[in-house]
């Protein structure tokens, strides 16, 4: 198994490298940001341990960068013990687990070959669909370049149908993930608020991507059509 360290400061790249590799795994060294992005653009690696911390940009902006590149090893992000944000950030941006500081070598070799074994199936910190984009970090989404006003409610819709795109949803797959197994509301709730999304995401445009099947459900189309 081949694994990069990202770590600018040399004792603990030092001690990362030959405890891994007394571990049995094959061990590379970048010590800032910019190098790390290289090393997994052109190398393929089984998992990437990521210090927060790094000289050139910080390991979340090289994370972010490895997803948008479609590298998808998984990334464990080291953090100060005290730095939620860090480690929040971090999972936003695409990294699968963290580790904060000071660790045992123990857990961190539980944790890469807990990572190991899951693979690395692509997982964007971004959905996207035919012109539609999402961000579920920052709660933001757009048709385009134009940014969308969604309530809650749409922008979770919009979640759903992005996360299976092409796939017809049921009303009743959709109330159980956007309302509740115990939603008690109007019968109509999912046939209402996908017409609100209609309105925002499809009509100004002039195009028809969200369809109804009828006597099933709806479905997000992989390219939207014109409208009418």
């Amino acid at each position: 198994m081949r694994v990069l360290v990202v770590e600018d400061e040399m004792r603990t790249a030092g001690l990362l490298r030959r405890g891994l590799s007394e571990e049995g795994y094959s061990v590379d060294v970048a010590v800032d940001g910019p190098d790390a992005v290289w090393r997994v653009s052109e190398f393929s690696y089984d998992a990437v341990v990521l210090d927060v911390m790094l000289p050139g940009c910080d390991g979340i902006e090289v994370c972010r960068e490895l997803r948008s590149r479609g590298r998808w090893a998984p990334v464990l992000m080291l953090t100060a013990r005290d730095d939620l944000a860090a480690r929040v950030r971090g999972l936003d941006s695409g990294a699968d687990d963290y580790l904060a500081k000071p660790f045992s070598f123990d857990e961190l070799f539980a944790r890469l070959r807990a990572l190991i074994r899951r693979g690395a199936p692509e997982r964007p910190a971004q959905l996207r669909c035919g012109g539609l984009r999402l961000d579920p970090a920052t709660r933001q989404a757009w048709r385009g370049e134009a940014e969308l006003e969604l309530s809650p409610k749409e922008f979770a819709l919009l979640e759903l149908f992005l996360r299976h795109p092409g796939q017809v949803l049921t009303r009743t797959r959709i109330l159980e993930h956007v309302w509740d197994y115990t939603y008690d509301g109007v019968s109509n709730v999912v046939d209402q608020y996908v017409g609100y999304l209609r309105r925002k995401v499809d009509r100004p445009f002039g195009i028809t991507q969200l369809e109804t099947v009828r006597g099933v459900g709806y479905r997000l189309r992989a390219a939207p059509a014109a409208a009418g």
